[in-house]
């Protein structure tokens, strides 16, 4: 099992040319890292196991609590958006890691900057909070 202080040089390449030459490096935890590859590819399974058994996401001003709804609320939010993280910029602040991403999908006001809040527990994510929104730059 991978330890939650080490850290992995995480790249993610953008799909669309509009995005082309906008990615940078964010030097992120493992279990944040996996969690935005796998939420990026569509699989649910690999997305679930980056989170301890009683996670809590907060997302769009709901509580999804548990791997299996965790697991659900991946799949559902997917399909609705079929949207992509782009991670910015990490820092760590009181014990959380939060990690600003360029989030891109179908979606109004597309693509967002948004600031997401991780908790880990060991090598596993324990929270992931609320975003917040920051107006992109044109």
């Amino acid at each position: 099992m991978a330890n939650c202080r080490r850290r992995l040089k995480f790249r993610v390449t953008p799909k669309s040319e509009a995005n082309r030459g906008t990615h940078m490096p964010a030097d992120l935890p493992i279990p944040i890292a996996t969690y935005i590859a796998a939420a990026n590819q569509g699989e649910a399974e690999a997305l679930a196991q980056c989170f301890a058994e009683n996670a809590i996401v907060r997302d769009e001003g709901k509580t999804i609590e548990g791997l299996a709804a965790i697991r659900k609320w991946m799949v559902e939010t997917k399909q609705k958006y079929q949207h992509t993280f782009e991670p910015l910029a990490a820092t760590e602040k009181d014990g959380k890691t939060i990690v600003t991403n360029r989030l891109t999908g179908d979606f109004p006001g597309n693509p967002i900057e948004l600031e997401f809040v991780f908790t880990l527990d060991r090598d596993k994510i324990a929270f992931e909070g609320e975003k917040k929104r920051f107006p992109l730059k044109r």
